[in-house]
């Protein structure tokens, strides 16, 4: 990256499409310069149901971000959930040319270029490459190699493949937004650096992005990236398993897992009453129900996304490796005692992120600012800038004589 580069993110969740501009300083951080987001209802339990709809939240992020930053956006990175994504194990070795000098940034981007090659499925298709280690010829490890004296080079990455029909209908998405891609990026693998703490990167350990309508796993050994995958389960479910329940509007169900969220009745320490004021008794009066049974219904939705999540991993057998857990995501962070729920049913040790950026992020936009960050920071990328126009005088008159043209012929 380069101080000035700018870089669009664009997350598509199944409640909104949220977008962040961020800009490389001096310091080699990124600033805000600006982050929107959109109503969108395109992605059913993670498949794309409505592209129109996802193709105009995204043009509405994009045109709310042109009119703050005073940019001219043409291209933007986005994300990608884990049900779409392959990660392909693969490691090289590349003798260096240069005995005097040591290895050079040459020999780094050829290592990389030439990881890259191996057999990709037909239905498949390569969206990135995630450097992991760097051996030297006398088994040493080093994050930087360029400059280390080593007559070989051992590269190990993780080949990160997309289904390829999925690409295809999000740059068809994209492209009706009048937008270009730039990269596409799973989740998780964004999420890492923001939702971790610096002495989680190097752990075996599992992240847990619960969302409105999907829960994103993300496996991480060491620092490498293994699994990823998606449960079709997320904080929505439990909003709408509470209407049900109860006979009561989405709005007031949605309040009440706010208000009363707990993960488990155990917890309970007052169970008080609760009117519901969109459900009446046979006399006009409105319901009364203890504020345990709101919690029970919480709690077995809960228990229903950690025990998929604990019958996923095992299936693949990965379980075993995994020694901690990380909960992030709107979904689930703000009802109390929901790691505790993850605990008893993972048997694995459950917190919520306490990542040292993530309380200054607003919860809407920490996977499209994730992803920026995460863009920010790759090694070696010739660049990770954006297709930006700065919106000149001409621009803006033109679109001054546009606006005043729509007031008076519309």
């Amino acid at each position: 990256m380069a101080v000035g580069d700018i870089i669009v993110g664009i997350d598509i969740g199944t409640s909104k499409v949220s977008t962040v501009v961020g800009e490389v300083n001096n310091f080699s951080q990124i600033e805000i310069i600006c982050s929107t987001n959109a109503k969108c209802e395109g992605i059913k339990k993670g498949v794309i149901v409505d592209e129109e709809n996802i193709s105009n939240a995204i043009s509405k992020t994009i045109g709310e971000a042109e009119e703050i930053s005073n940019l001219k956006i043409n291209s933007a990175y986005t994300t990608i959930p884990g049900r779409y994504v392959t990660i392909v194990q693969n490691s090289i070795i590349r003798e260096t040319k240069d005995k005097v000098t040591g290895i050079t940034i040459k020999d780094v981007t050829e290592a990389i270029r030439q990881v890259r090659d191996i057999e990709i499925p037909e239905d498949k298709v390569l969206i990135d490459i995630v450097p992991d280690k760097f051996i030297l010829d006398d088994g040493k490890v080093v994050t930087e190699p360029i400059g280390k004296f080593s007559s070989t080079l051992t590269l190990t990455a993780q080949i990160i493949l997309a289904d390829k029909e999925y690409k295809k209908k999000i740059f068809s998405i994209f492209r009706k937004a009048g937008i270009e891609i730039d990269g596409i990026v799973p989740i998780t693998l964004a999420e890492r650096n923001l939702v971790l703490d610096v002495n989680e990167l190097k752990e075996n350990i599992m992240i847990l992005d619960v969302g409105a309508g999907n829960t994103e796993i993300g496996v991480f050994s060491n620092s490498s990236f293994i699994y990823n995958n998606t449960i079709n389960l997320g904080g929505d479910s439990i909003t709408s398993d509470i209407a049900y329940c109860l006979n009561i509007s989405r709005e007031e169900a949605d309040k009440l897992k706010r208000q009363y969220g707990l993960a488990l009745r155990s917890y309970i320490e007052n169970d008080n009453n609760i009117s519901l004021n969109t459900c009446k008794e046979f006399d006009g009066k409105n319901k009364t129900i203890k504020s345990s049974e709101l919690i029970e219904i919480i709690e077995a939705r809960i228990e229903e996304i950690f025990t998929l999540v604990n019958r996923d991993i095992m299936a693949r057998g990965i379980k075993s490796g995994i020694n901690s857990v990380v909960l992030t995501g709107e979904g689930i962070v703000n009802i109390s005692k929901s790691d505790m729920a993850g605990k008893i049913i993972l048997n694995i040790p459950v917190k919520i992120s306490t990542g040292r950026l993530i309380s200054t992020i607003k919860s809407t936009y920490r996977t499209s600012y994730a992803l920026v960050r995460y863009i920010a920071a790759r090694p070696y990328a010739d660049t990770v800038s954006s297709n930006i126009d700065t919106r000149t005088e001409k621009h803006f008159f033109k679109d001054l004589i546009e606006k005043v043209k729509e007031f008076f012929y519309s």
